[in-house]
């Protein structure tokens, strides 16, 4: 029987996404939306797009979102949460201005919003929120009746994200050499960002030394390396890598680079490694180029036994943390106690930015936070 959980306030979900082209047409466009401002040369852009060129100009990230939506969907009404599940990007259609005004029409006015990006960070968080905040300006201005949206807490912790990238870990583990198995490293692999980036995420009393931004990550990758020792009783070296670094020569980001990585272990010695990509939701396109492209072709050349373990996507036990998440929140909306699912040291997040979380570098409003200019 359905549980029918509580969700009032909240009259609608709204899932908030990146976006990506879905055809070679839509590519140099994309790449506009996403670096309007920054002063990229097109010539940049073009190099940038030949990346989605080799998967035909798509990226696979709205399809991705679809099934998402489709399993958000699935799980409500099988828990009885009569809940509607909107979609909007920040980048590509369908627009997150768009769908709000569409929401809006349809008549609702307490929103909470899913961002498909589950850590701290101006790029993962704040930005999302400064897009919003411009979504609800454009509608101020046209007139509409402005509702509330709430963005549900960052979920790098909670079980029904973890549990599914340790069982990935377990299939590619199993699916090495049995040669090479247990000696096989784990490389955790998260996008780069700019160290000063990385420096301000988070709150502003953890600023420092890689913030929010490091100190997740690093945590779920001690609670995923547990487990697979516990499960397989051999314990395998770990380390957090990144990936995707897109900025200036000249600005230090954060390494060491996952291709860099690669040739340190099999410099080492190390008999095979497991690239674990726990810092993206699902295989958009730096997980299906830098890592099973690039990553995968440097494993190849230095003869170092590799294998890429699946990203969360829309593994049921996501959609029913989605669905945890939701509800958690509506009863501290409501002023009721609720427990909060966590694993790691680090304990369930805040529910509201606080004032000097993520800052940008030029201050501009953001939604859903302390600072919003949007009760």
């Amino acid at each position: 029987m359905p549980e029918h959980p509580d969700t009032a306030p909240y009259d609608a979900l709204l899932l908030l996404s990146f976006g990506g082209p879905e055809g070679p047409d839509d590519v140099i466009p994309f790449l506009e939306n996403v670096t309007r401002g920054r002063g990229i040369p097109r010539e940049r852009l073009k190099k940038v797009g030949q990346h989605y060129y080799l998967f035909g100009g798509v990226s696979p990230i709205n399809e991705q979102n679809r099934v998402l939506l489709d399993a958000l969907r699935k799980d409500f009404a099988e828990h009885g949460v009569d809940l509607p599940v909107h979609w909007g990007n920040r980048n590509w259609a369908p627009y997150l201005t768009d769908t709000l005004r569409r929401m809006v029409l349809d008549g609702h006015r307490r929103i909470a919003v899913l961002a498909t990006s589950a850590y701290a960070s101006y790029s993962g968080c704040r930005q999302y929120r400064e897009n919003l905040a411009d979504a609800l300006a454009t509608l101020a201005a046209e007139g509409l009746a402005l509702p509330r949206v709430d963005k549900l807490r960052h979920y790098f912790n909670h079980p029904g994200f973890v549990r599914p990238v340790i069982d990935g870990v377990l299939a590619s583990l199993a699916d090495l050499p049995g040669e090479v198995r247990d000696g096989a490293h784990l490389a955790f692999t998260t996008h780069s960002i700019p160290i000063g980036a990385a420096d301000t995420s988070g709150p502003a009393p953890g600023h420092g030394h890689g913030g929010a931004y490091v100190a997740q990550h690093l945590d779920v990758a001690r609670v995923v390396a547990a487990a697979v020792t516990e499960e397989t009783g051999v314990e395998h070296p770990w380390e957090l890598v990144y990936q995707s670094r897109s900025g200036a020569p000249g600005t230090p980001w954060l390494e060491p680079d996952i291709c860099d990585h690669l040739e340190s272990l099999h410099g080492a010695g190390a008999p095979a490694v497991v690239m674990v990509p726990i810092g993206f939701v699902s295989d958009h396109m730096e997980v299906l180029y830098d890592l099973d492209t690039e990553a995968t072709a440097k494993a190849a050349e230095l003869g170092l036994p590799a294998r890429r373990s699946p990203t969360v996507g829309a593994d049921p036990r996501f959609a029913a943390a989605v669905r945890d998440l939701l509800v958690e929140r509506a009863a501290t909306e409501r002023g009721e106690p609720r427990e909060r699912c966590a694993l790691g040291a680090l304990g369930p997040g805040h529910d509201l930015c606080p004032i000097g979380c993520c800052p940008a570098r030029a201050p501009r409003p953001a939604a859903a936070g302390a600072d919003s200019p949007y009760a």
